[in-house]
């Protein structure tokens, strides 16, 4: 038994030789690297429970709103020695106060120079100088399987550093808001609240993406994170600090992929391309010619594969840029000169999950449907409604998502959409209620409360 050990460490030991060592890497940039804390405001009311039971002592002597510290709320870094730093959107969105710990303990007030919701990302501003920056690399250069590194401060645990591979490039995730505008790249390093907002570095030290998002079904990490490539956020922090926002290409039009017999029908030899299923009025794609049944095969000389690279390109391009789409019509390449234009606001406000208005006599400001057949095989869910839409209102506000299952409203089980509509409208206005969601197979509870119908 011994000598199999024996064996086993002695061919193991190159393998061990080979792996990265991150000691002088970290020693390097890890001063650059920044712990983030919002303070955002909420009622004063929600200390007593219901509004009603304040004392009048305190209705009278105390201000109605109170600053509610959010500990640890996210990572970011120093792009620059004069005090700009990059963090997520989600890190410091709805904040009135933003505080920057520097890795030398000390601590400054940030302003937001301007965020951007698509990309999720937000350039802040601290009075300081002669700071330490990063270095910044480029996310095109990545390959998959390579080492790379993130530095932030997860739970609250300052600088803490974590290794992994990059695991894919180019991943669209639409059921976030800005996934159809951004190509994140995957990697399996461990990510965990609080690390939103930091850098993901290569070996040579630069910073080649930031950390966003996970993927879990737990709520902690389960190998599966998502970080914004450093070319795509660049371009947003240019925009940044010229305008204080990002302008994006659009071209408008509805696409989807091709499988194998669409490609065939359309005179493809690989299903490869977007497939254009709608053409929006007065839009750009419009106005250029382009019709429903083409596909887009390539957009200003690059190729588009997926139909998920088509956003991505077309996103990253400013308006009243000019371009050239190659498409398919009738079994046929046929190149289009087009004019990019600005994607509009109430496109801005759909990629977000979020409506201009809400659904008349919905006063939650979602739109739900009765479950399918189908919807009632997913994992948790038996009963309830499947939300469709969320508009502006109390359930964005609390995070019900698109694609949620809502199978209790005060405890009360949902069976149907009118169900949910009948019990939605006799809730009491400024009273809390429970809703149980049900999102990719976990339940979870959420207080809402509702205002008085306007």
């Amino acid at each position: 038994m011994r000598k199999v050990l024996l064996l086993l460490l002695i061919v193991s030991a190159p393998v061990f030789a080979s792996l990265p060592q991150f000691t002088e890497l970290v020693k390097e940039v890890s001063p650059a690297v920044v712990n983030i804390t919002s303070i955002r405001e909420r009622s004063v009311q929600e200390s007593f429970g219901n509004g009603d039971e304040m004392p009048e002592f305190f209705r009278r002597y105390f201000d109605q709103r109170q600053r509610t510290p959010v500990p640890s709320a996210g990572s970011g870094f120093i792009i620059s020695s004069d005090g700009y730093i990059l963090t997520n959107n989600h890190v410091v969105d709805g904040a009135s106060e933003i505080n920057v710990a520097l890795s030398d303990r000390r601590e400054r007030t940030a302003t937001v120079v301007g965020t951007d919701e698509l990309s999720d990302l937000a350039l802040l501003k601290i009075d300081a100088e002669n700071l330490p920056v990063v270095e910044m690399g480029s996310s095109s250069n990545l390959e998959v399987g390579e080492w790379v590194v993130a530095i932030g401060s997860p739970f609250g645990f300052e600088l803490s550093v974590t290794a992994g591979i990059v695991s894919a490039k180019g991943r669209s995730l639409p059921e976030n808001g800005s996934g159809n505008y951004v190509p994140f790249i995957q990697t399996d390093v461990a990510i965990n609240p609080g690390n939103s907002g930091g850098p993901l570095f290569n070996l040579e030290g630069e910073v080649v993406g930031i950390n966003s998002q996970i993927f879990t079904r737990s709520g902690g990490f389960m190998g599966l994170s998502f970080a914004i490539p450093v070319d795509v956020a660049m371009e947003v922090v240019q925009q940044l600090k010229e305008h204080g926002k990002v302008s994006r290409g659009w071209l408008g039009v509805g696409i989807q992929s091709l499988n194998k017999d669409l490609a065939e029908s359309f005179g493809l030899d690989r299903p490869a391309g977007a497939l254009v299923s709608r053409v929006f009025p007065e839009s750009p794609a419009e106005k250029a010619g382009l019709e429903v049944g083409d596909v887009i095969v390539e957009f200003n000389g690059v190729g588009i594969d997926l139909s998920s690279d088509l956003p991505h390109i077309v996103g990253r391009m400013r308006a009243e840029s000019q371009a050239e789409v190659v498409v398919i019509r009738d079994k046929k390449r046929k190149t289009i000169d087009l004019t990019v234009g600005a994607l509009p606001e109430e496109s801005l406000r759909r990629l977000s999950g979020l409506g201009a208005d809400s659904p008349k006599g919905n006063r939650m400001g979602v739109e739900v449907v009765d479950l399918s057949r189908q919807d009632r095989t997913r994992p948790g869910v038996r009963r309830g409604v499947l939300v469709k839409r969320v508009m502006e209102g109390p359930s964005a506000e609390e995070g019900i998502r698109q694609g949620d299952v809502i199978t209790h409203i005060d405890n009360e089980w949902i069976d149907s959409k009118e169900q949910f509509e009948a019990v939605v409208e006799e809730i009491r206005p400024n009273v809390a209620v429970s809703i149980r969601v049900v999102r990719e197979g976990q339940p979870t509870f959420i207080a809402l409360k509702l205002q008085d119908d306007e």
